[in-house]
C-alpha cells in the first residue's frame, strides 16, 4: 500500500483565509478541541501535512508560551502561503470570536440594570470552566509526585504574594525545579522536519523582536507613562509568559487589568464566562478586557491593541523557531525544563481558581452548588461549554432575582 502523498502547492492570502475563517465559526471546545479540528481539516481532508509534520508542529506550539491552537493555526498558514498566510490564518480564525467579546464588551458599557444576575450567572461559568481546566491539566501535567509538588508549591506561592513578578518567578523556578527533578522519556525526542518557507535572518529577526518588546514596552511605560502602552504591555507581557494557552492566561490578565483598577472583578470575570461561549481561541478575551476597561484608549481602539499585543508574542516565537524546532527537541534538558514549567502553570490556574474567582463568585452555598453543577457537566458529561454557559447564566439570573 502506497504512502498517503501530501499536497505541496501554495494558496493566497484569501484563499487561506476563507478556511480559517470557517474554522473560526465553527471550533468551540477549547484549544485541545481545535488542534483536533485542524488535523482533520489539514491532515485528513486537504492533506497539506501528513500526520509526522502535524505532530511535531503541535509539540513546538505546546513548547512554547502562548495560544497553542492559534500558534499552530498560524504556523500553518506560513507553511502554505508564506507570512501573507500566516497573517490570514491568524485573522480568519481569531476575528469571529473576538468581533463577539468586543460588541459584548460595549453592550456591557451601555445602562443595563437589569444584567445583575446575569452577570452573577456567568461569574459561576468562570468557575466551573477553571475548575475543569485544573482537573484535566493536573492530570496530564502533573502524573508524578515531583510536577505535583512543583504545582502545589508554585499555588502557594502566588496564593500567599499574588503579583505579577511572582506569577514569573514561579515560572522561572518551575522550569529550574523541572530540570533537576524531571527525566522526560528520550525516545519521545524524535522530530519530523517541518520544512517551513522560514529563512533563519528572518527568523532571528522574529525573536529578537519579542525580546525587544518585553522588555521595551515596560521601558516605555516608564518613561512616558501613557496607558496606550500600559496597554499593550499587560496584554504582550500575558502573551509572552503564559505557557499552555487557554485558561492559564486567565491569572496574567486578572493582574494585568484588574491589579491596576483598569476593570473590576465583576465584568472581569463576565467577560470570562462568555469567552466560554464563543468559537475560537480563548486568548480574544484580551478584546473584550480592552474594549471594557475605564481608561482610554477603550471600546475599539482598546480592543485591537489589546487583540494584537497578546497574541503578537506567540506568534513571533513560532515564527521565528520554525527552522530551529528539529534540533532543539531532540535536547533531554530542554524537554525536562518545559515539563516543570508545565507543571508551575498548573499551581498559578489553580492559584487563580482559589483566589479571586471563587472568592468573587461564591457567595454562599447555592452558588457552590450551581458551580460544581457546572463542573460535573463539563468533566463528567462532557456538555458542549455553549450550553453550560447558557445554563448557569440563567440560574444566576433567577437566584439574583430570588435574593
Amino acid at each position: 500500500m502506497s504512502p498517503v502523498r501530501t499536497d505541496p502547492g501554495r494558496d493566497g492570502f484569501c484563499a487561506i483565509l476563507l478556511v480559517f475563517l470557517r474554522l473560526g465559526l465553527t471550533s468551540f471546545g477549547g484549544p485541545i478541541a481545535h488542534l483536533g479540528y485542524f488535523r482533520t481539516e489539514f491532515v485528513v481532508r486537504r492533506r497539506w501535512l501528513d500526520e509526522a509534520r502535524y505532530a511535531d508542529l503541535v509539540a513546538l506550539a505546546q513548547f512554547l508560551p502562548g495560544p497553542a491552537s492559534s500558534q499552530v493555526g498560524f504556523a500553518l498558514g506560513v507553511m502554505r502561503g508564506g507570512l501573507a498566510g500566516g497573517l490570514a490564518a491568524w485573522i480568519g480564525f481569531t476575528l469571529p470570536s473576538a468581533l463577539l467579546l468586543m460588541g459584548a464588551a460595549l453592550a456591557t458599557a451601555l445602562p443595563a440594570g437589569g444584567l445583575g444576575g446575569l452577570v452573577h450567572g456567568l461569574k459561576l461559568v468562570a468557575v466551573a470552566v477553571v475548575a475543569q481546566a485544573v482537573w484535566g491539566m493536573a492530570a496530564s501535567l502533573c502524573p508524578d509526585r515531583p510536577r505535583a509538588t512543583i504545582a502545589v508549591a508554585g499555588a502557594v506561592a502566588v496564593l500567599l504574594l499574588p503579583s505579577g513578578w511572582m506569577q514569573l518567578a514561579v515560572m522561572l523556578m518551575g522550569a529550574l525545579a523541572g530540570r533537576l527533578l524531571c527525566h522526560p522519556d528520550p525516545a519521545a525526542h524524535a522530530a519530523a522536519s517541518l520544512n517551513a518557507p522560514v529563512r533563519t535572518p528572518a527568523a532571528v529577526a522574529a525573536l529578537a523582536a519579542f525580546a525587544l518588546l518585553l522588555i521595551g514596552l515596560p521601558a516605555a511605560v516608564a518613561a512616558t507613562g501613557w496607558h496606550v502602552l500600559a496597554l499593550a504591555d499587560a496584554a504582550y507581557r500575558a502573551g509572552a509568559l503564559v505557557f499552555g494557552g487557554g485558561h492559564v492566561v486567565l491569572p496574567l490578565l486578572e493582574q494585568g487589568f484588574v491589579g491596576p483598577g483598569w476593570i473590576a472583578p465583576e465584568p472581569f470575570l463576565a467577560g470570562y464566562g462568555l469567552a466560554q461561549a464563543v468559537p475560537g481561541p480563548l486568548f480574544t478575551f484580551a478584546a473584550f478586557l480592552g474594549a471594557a476597561q475605564a481608561p482610554a484608549p477603550n471600546g475599539i481602539a482598546g480592543a485591537a491593541i489589546a487583540l494584537v499585543a497578546i497574541f503578537l508574542p506567540g506568534l513571533l516565537l513560532i515564527y521565528g523557531m520554525l527552522p530551529f524546532w528539529g534540533r532543539l527537541r531532540q535536547r533531554a534538558g530542554a524537554q525536562a525544563a518545559l515539563a516543570g514549567v508545565n507543571a508551575a502553570v498548573v499551581g498559578l490556574l489553580l492559584a487563580a481558581l482559589l483566589g479571586p474567582i471563587w472568592f468573587s463568585a461564591i457567595t454562599g452555598p447555592v452558588d457552590a452548588a450551581l458551580a460544581l453543577a457546572g463542573f460535573g457537566a463539563l468533566v463528567l458529561w462532557k456538555a458542549p461549554p455553549w450550553v453550560v454557559v447558557a445554563a448557569l447564566a440563567a440560574a444566576g439570573a433567577l437566584v439574583t432575582g430570588a435574593r
